[in-house]
């Protein structure tokens, strides 16, 4: 068993060189799996119990070493893509009861979710299933005020963005229980309103014509993450695309000889295929000739550092905002999807239409867009303030 642990550790340490991670993280990797191949020794733990989640929390405890964690759960990760071990080390999840466990296999499936978004509306609903018990509340009883009372006690230690998400989080679970389950008698998440909501109030913001132009006449090209920018750029305006969508493309949903790509993990889960602008279509090969590292991944951006990975929605959506805050500081990576709304009605196409192109769920989202216009038409015609 010692001979197998450590000939892994070494495997690992070659694969972190070979793909070029920093010298320091490698010796302090190293340092660490050194006194974890000690402690496993020490405790003769077999194989089939190395790597688990309450062996590394034992041997962080035994070790002390801060870092030791992560270097850990890089060997277990590199085992298991190398199916020599059948599970990487994870954190064991409480199970909740069964309707809980039922939404978030309904919420993963059916949305477009982050590992991390999926463990937030967990622990919200692992609150809240407390929440309950401790007040002798059934859920299929509950009322606004309950629910009111639990959020705020459960928000009262973070900040408002996180009370944001925990309360469209709830928001979600609510609507499941109305809509889709038949629990609730009243469809509570629609008075589940915090002071956050009434800046979505207000319609999209959009780029005027001349700072399109602006936009695109700035981008540079000059370094791989210009270029990638750029296709990104390219992306979320001439398709409308979300960072989220725009992370999530791979390399096989384009197809260069047709001119189009093809969308299946979008919001709505309605797949979609687009026809690609030519100006989009240079920007992305641009990108793949000039600067996409080599990878086994299939994914269209990928990070520069190494090992290279598929990049994620915050990463697309910071890149894009920097981009366009060049030429209105107060934009936002969105504002290239609300303008592409804008070009889809400014051309005559029907709500029905726009609605199909940007992926709503449904036409009230849609219907957002049609203030805007009406209101970019005065200014346009009457030159009216808007």
């Amino acid at each position: 068993m010692a001979k197998k642990l450590a000939k892994a550790v070494d495997d690992y340490l070659v694969w972190m060189i070979d793909v070029g991670y920093a010298s320091g993280t490698i010796e302090n990797y190293e340092n660490a799996l050194n006194h974890f191949q000690k402690f496993i020794t020490h405790r003769k733990i077999e194989w089939s119990d190395i790597f688990t989640h309450n062996t590394l929390t034992a041997f962080q405890i035994y070790s002390g070493l801060s870092h030791a964690s992560m270097a850990v759960k890089g060997v277990s990760s590199y085992l298991y893509d190398r199916k020599i071990i059948s599970s990487p080390i994870k954190k064991p999840l409480e199970r909740l009861p069964e309707i809980y466990e039922d939404y978030l296999h309904y919420y993963e499936k059916t949305r477009q979710v982050h590992r991390s978004s999926l463990i937030q509306t967990r622990n919200v609903l692992s609150a809240l299933n407390d929440y309950l018990a401790k007040q002798d509340i059934d859920l299929s009883a509950i009322k606004i005020e309950q629910i009111d009372s639990f959020l705020s006690e459960f928000n009262a230690r973070f900040m408002p963005a996180t009370c944001h998400h925990n309360r469209s989080f709830l928001r979600g679970f609510l609507r499941y229980l109305y809509f889709h389950r038949k629990i609730l008698k009243r469809n509570l998440a629609a008075l589940i309103v915090g002071a956050p909501m009434f800046a979505q109030a207000q319609p999209p913001k959009f780029l005027r014509s001349h700072e399109v132009k602006a936009l695109f006449a700035g981008l540079s090209t000059g370094s791989c993450k210009e270029l990638r920018t750029s296709a990104m750029v390219h992306l979320g305006y001439t398709l409308g695309l979300r960072p989220k969508e725009i992370c999530l493309i791979r390399l096989n949903d384009i197809s260069f000889a047709k001119r189009e790509i093809s969308l299946f993990d979008r919001k709505s889960a309605n797949p979609i295929k687009l026809p690609l602008p030519e100006i989009t279509i240079k920007a992305i090969a641009a990108y793949i000739v000039g600067c996409r590292p080599e990878s086994n991944h299939r994914a269209l951006f990928l990070t520069f550092n190494a090992p290279a990975k598929p990049v994620n929605a915050v990463t697309v959506s910071h890149d894009i905002t920097v981009a366009i805050q060049k030429i209105n500081p107060l934009s936002s990576a969105y504002w290239l999807r609300h303008t592409y709304a804008q070009n889809l009605l400014e051309s005559g196409a029907s709500i029905f239409e726009v609605k199909q192109m940007m992926g709503h769920d449904n036409v009230q989202s849609t219907k957002r867009y049609i203030h805007i216009h009406t209101k970019l038409m005065l200014k346009e015609l009457f030159d009216e303030t808007l």
